[in-house]
């Protein structure tokens, strides 16, 4: 078995690498004598995006929001209950009766780099080793899998003959996280889902990672959805944002959009909360009240209607449309919907 070649991006950074469409995943509470279904977790609840080719999309929303579960059904490590995803054209399914990508070549295409990097890696195995493995189940000979390892090595700035033998105790954190960064590449790539990549590093380690994902993007024509609660971080590495909030995305667009201009509500309180030591990026906007409704009983209509200042009768009665904003900026929310009915319906819009 050969494998195909590092793929190019022939069609420009306007083009869909990946189509979200109405995902959902819940997760049922189990009680009583029988094992019965007393309540359902709404994790996840029919949320709609695209990844372009060649960007990084930024994910962000406070604990709980769905982001690392919207991770996992992108990589597919959990089944969606409802939805569906089309990858490069093909819908992503089980097997290509209907048509489709199977998920053999789907995971070759994607893959991810989670915030735990010692669990992410065998500790009974030298670290060319599991750079290894993955390259050799999918047809590569033992010798250029080894080769390709220390050229991975070496990519993420760990010296071959010093580390390639070494076990996963023996190295620091961050190394550690640049050995995980590795291995997703090990079957190059389209997509790199990266799931809090460098929150459980210093700073200073934060940087260089972080520098180190930019470089290896542009080398390796990457595609890079990057999950993470810092708006800081996000801010520098990303292209465009989604910001999520109980199971929902309540806003999206271009980064400059969503940090100089931002429509939601949440997304204002959020980016009001991150620190700052510039007097004049400090915004005024009164911090959040209160903690997240639980995802088990979410409001009806619009779920952050229940912390949001502007709420009104109308946030209650119904779930709020994404309004489009222009520029590729749309906000789910009843302020910037112009029939919505809500006394300031329009106020935000382009």
């Amino acid at each position: 078995m050969t494998e195909s070649p590092l793929p190019i991006d022939v069609g420009g950074p306007a083009q869909p690498l990946l189509d979200v469409r109405g995902i959902q995943k819940h997760f049922p509470i189990k009680g009583g004598f029988f094992g019965s279904t007393v309540a359902t977790v709404r994790a996840v609840d029919g949320i709609s995006f695209t990844i372009l080719k060649g960007e990084t999309l930024g994910i962000v929303g406070e604990s709980g929001c769905g982001k690392s579960t919207t991770a996992r059904l992108l990589m597919r490590l959990m089944d969606p209950d409802k939805g569906s995803m089309i990858f490069d054209g093909e819908g992503v399914a089980e097997n290509t009766q209907t048509g489709g990508i199977t998920m053999r070549d789907y995971r070759r295409q994607v893959q991810m780099v989670f915030q735990d990097s010692y669990a992410s890696l065998n500790p009974r195995l030298p670290i060319e080793d599991s750079l290894a493995f993955a390259p050799k189940v999918h047809g590569l000979g033992d010798g250029e899998a080894r080769e390709r390892a220390r050229e991975l090595l070496a990519a993420v700035g760990l010296a071959p003959a010093q580390y390639a033998r070494r076990y996963p105790h023996e190295l620091s954190g961050g190394q550690r996280q640049r050995v995980n960064i590795a291995r997703a590449l090990a079957l190059r790539p389209r997509l790199v889902i990266l799931d809090e990549p460098v929150s459980a590093l210093d700073k200073s380690v934060e940087a260089q990672v972080l520098n180190l994902l930019v470089d290896l993007k542009e080398s390796f024509g990457l595609t890079y959805a990057f999950i993470s609660h810092d708006l800081n971080v996000v801010q520098y590495i990303s292209d465009r944002v989604l910001v999520m909030y109980l199971g929902k995305v309540v806003e999206m667009g271009p980064v400059e959009e969503i940090y100089e201009r931002p429509a939601h509500p949440y997304t204002r309180a959020l980016l009001a909360s991150r620190p700052s030591m510039d007097p004049e990026n400090r915004r005024t906007e009164p911090p959040l009240s209160g903690d997240p409704p639980n995802p088990v009983n979410p409001p009806s209509g619009c779920r952050f209607r229940t912390r949001c200042p502007h709420a009104e009768d109308v946030c209650a009665a119904r779930e709020p449309i994404d309004a489009d904003l222009g520029g590729g900026h749309q906000a789910a929310c009843h302020m910037a919907d112009p029939g919505s009915g809500h006394s300031q319906a329009g106020r935000l819009a382009a």
